[in-house]
C-alpha cells in the first residue's frame, strides 16, 4: 500500500471515530435530558389496583391489589416525555376471602407461585388535554406480555400537606382487559373474560422535602372568575 493510501485510510478512520463519538455524546445528552425530568416514586400505600370480573353471570367479583411500586418520570407541561415503570405484587390480591384469594392465585388462574409479580412499562403517551392522556405500554401478567392502553387522568400535582411535604402527583386510570389473551382461560362458564381495571396512584417526587409550594397545576373547582352570578 502506498504512503498516500495509508494516510488516506488513517484520515478516514479519524473522521469515523470523531463522528461516532459525536453520535454517542448526542445519545448521552438525550438520555440525560430524559432523566432530568422530575422523578417520582410510587407510594405503595396510596397506590391500588381494583379489578372487577363477572362471576357466573350473577354479579361482578371485585378485588384489589395493594403495594405496587415503581418510578415515574413526568413533566406536566409535556406528557409525551413521561415514562412509567410499575411492579404489581399479585400475591397481595384481596377478594375479601382467604379461600377465594388462594383459588385466584392457583396455577390454572394467576399462578402466583411462578408469576408473583405483574409489570407495566409505558411505551408512548398521547395527551388529550392538560389533565388527560392515553398511556400505551406493555403489561406482563402471568408471564405473558400484551400491549395495554390506559385512560389516565391527572387529579393533582402539588406539595403534599403532610410531612415530609414532598411534591406529589395523583392519577386515576381505567382500562379493560381480556384474561384469555394472558393465558388465563380456566373456568370460562364461571369466570368472565373481560376484566375491568381501575387504578389509583400517588407518586412522590424523589429527593428532599419541598420548602416552597409550587402550586397545584390542576383543580376540579372552577375559577372564581368563571363562576356564574347567583340568581336573585
Amino acid at each position: 500500500m502506498s504512503l498516500a493510501a495509508v494516510i488516506a485510510s488513517m484520515f478516514a478512520l479519524m473522521i469515523a471515530s470523531t463522528f461516532g463519538a459525536a453520535l454517542a455524546a448526542e445519545r448521552g445528552r438525550y438520555e440525560l435530558d430524559r432523566y432530568e425530568l422530575d422523578r417520582y416514586e410510587l407510594d405503595p400505600v396510596h397506590t391500588r389496583v381494583m379489578f372487577a370480573i363477572r362471576h357466573a353471570g350473577f354479579s361482578s367479583a371485585i378485588g384489589t391489589v395493594s403495594g405496587s411500586t415503581g418510578t415515574l418520570l413526568f413533566d406536566a407541561d409535556d406528557w409525551t416525555t413521561a415514562a412509567l415503570k410499575v411492579s404489581v405484587p399479585m400475591t397481595r390480591i384481596d377478594l375479601g376471602d382467604a379461600k377465594w384469594n388462594k383459588a385466584a392465585l392457583a396455577s390454572q388462574l394467576l399462578n402466583g407461585d411462578d408469576h408473583p409479580v405483574a409489570t407495566f412499562v409505558s411505551a408512548r403517551i398521547e395527551p388529550i388535554d392538560a389533565r388527560h392522556a392515553s398511556v400505551y405500554g406493555t403489561l406482563v401478567l402471568r408471564g405473558v406480555a400484551n400491549e395495554v392502553k390506559l385512560d389516565v387522568t391527572l387529579n393533582a400535582l402539588k406539595r403534599h400537606p403532610l410531612p415530609p411535604f414532598r411534591r406529589t402527583a395523583g392519577f386515576s386510570a381505567t382500562t379493560m382487559l381480556s384474561r384469555k389473551v394472558f393465558g388465563i382461560d380456566a373456568w370460562p362458564s364461571v369466570i368472565g373474560d373481560s376484566v375491568e381495571l381501575r387504578i389509583e396512584v400517588e407518586a412522590t417526587r424523589a429527593g428532599r422535602a419541598d420548602d416552597v409550594d409550587e402550586g397545584d397545576t390542576t383543580t376540579d373547582e372552577p375559577s372564581a372568575q368563571l363562576q356564574p352570578e347567583p340568581s336573585p
